[in-house]
């Protein structure tokens, strides 16, 4: 079953990254025809496109409680680890 015609804005992270991986074990299988197969790659481009910005969304509103000189914690910006 084909879900193009849902919007990804009314989709949450969780369902869309399930949809998505859905997607893609059905393309991995490659016994689809070709336009279905075009179909749920538009879908899975769709999908990710709004993975990625829940995910940058989420980001920005990520902070983290650090305990202070006096015991006291105090909320500091999300600060992203680069190796």
């Amino acid at each position: 079953m084909l879900k193009s015609e849902k919007p990804t804005e009314a989709v949450d992270f969780e369902k869309a990254l399930a949809e998505l991986e859905g997607i893609v074990k059905q393309l991995e299988a490659g016994n689809l025809a070709l336009e279905k197969s075009l179909a749920l790659f538009e879908r899975g481009v769709q999908l990710a496109r709004a993975c990625k910005e829940k995910l940058a969304e989420a980001e920005l509103k990520v902070s983290q409680l650090v305990k202070d000189k006096q015991g006291l914690f105090s909320e500091e910006a999300f600060k992203e680890d680069k190796d």
